[in-house]
């Protein structure tokens, strides 16, 4: 298979050291390192190891954990969509400015209160 692609697997994933034991299985197995991009424990009980990379053999992979952890099955493998930016995601930059908003060019009057020349404080009942 050309490009990328993701392959999960289901491990018996009991305690961090058969989780850093499968991690560390997936990352040496031969001719795979050159390709990877990620590696991966997720699911709901973490026994999913998800692999994300060029060229991954995923029967090859499968055995290489089944001799390290004594059981492994293949999930799914799927190839791995890029990203492309889209224009809905890009705000235009000539945007019209509705005349009721603050924008630049538009002249913002404030209105305070005058006080009386006798009476500094407006608010004094006195």
């Amino acid at each position: 298979m050309g490009g990328k692609q993701k392959v999960v697997l289901r491990v018996p994933v009991l305690d961090a050291k058969s989780k850093s034991r499968a991690l560390q299985t997936v990352v040496r197995v031969p001719g795979l390192s050159s390709g990877l991009s990620s590696v991966s424990v997720e699911g709901a009980d973490k026994n999913l190891v998800v692999v994300i990379g060029e060229g991954i053999d995923s029967v090859g992979l499968t055995k290489s954990l089944r001799k390290k952890l004594g059981d492994a099955e293949l999930v799914t493998v799927a190839p791995v969509e890029e990203k492309k930016p889209d224009d809905k995601e890009k705000k235009p930059d000539n945007k019209e400015i509705p005349p009721w908003s603050y924008g630049p060019g538009r002249v913002i009057y404030v209105l305070e209160p005058f006080p009386h020349p006798c009476n500094p404080d407006p608010c004094s009942i006195l």
